[in-house]
């Protein structure tokens, strides 16, 4: 059974994030990869505790921020930013099972928000699970949460 889509005002989220274009084909080893190399930095840097990896969708045209959470703002390197997820009103919903099955949450969210009159922003997120040794044997407890930005009512 699917989870349910909600709608829920979120909050800004500071991330220390690798920024790049990718096609959606080079998202499978682009997002492993620049989640390690921003692990890397944040432990080379000392930030304090860092959170779960993330990955921000800005743009049809592939223009993506891959990371981690932060709890404080840092100065990065030429590859590593401070950035932040966007706050205001969002659709989300969470996805549990592997990763090549996350487009299931997604299209939930966009069709759910096409059904109930609610228009995309244009911006979508991934925030997923710290891993556990159990999803080696069991890839159906992988849990990501997805986001997708909504625009504002007109007044």
């Amino acid at each position: 059974m699917s989870d349910p889509v909600e709608l829920v005002n979120s909050a800004a989220t500071l991330t220390a994030v690798v920024r790049d274009c990718v096609p959606p084909g080079g998202l499978p080893q682009f997002v492993p990869a620049a989640c390690g190399e921003v692990w890397s930095f944040v432990r080379a840097a000392g930030l304090p505790k860092p959170g779960r990896h993330v990955a921000l969708y800005l743009d049809a045209q592939g223009s993506v921020e891959v990371g981690a959470e932060v709890s404080a703002p840092f100065a990065g390197n030429d590859r590593v930013h401070c950035s932040q997820l966007p706050a205001g009103r969002v659709a989300t919903t969470v996805h549990f099972g592997p990763y090549p099955r996350l487009f299931e949450a997604h299209d939930r969210i966009r069709q759910w928000c096409a059904g109930h009159g609610h228009r995309l922003a244009g911006i979508s997120w991934e925030i997923y699970g710290h891993w556990e040794e159990s999803w080696n044997a069991n890839p159906s407890q992988i849990r990501t949460d997805v986001f997708y930005r909504l625009e504002e009512p007109s007044a």
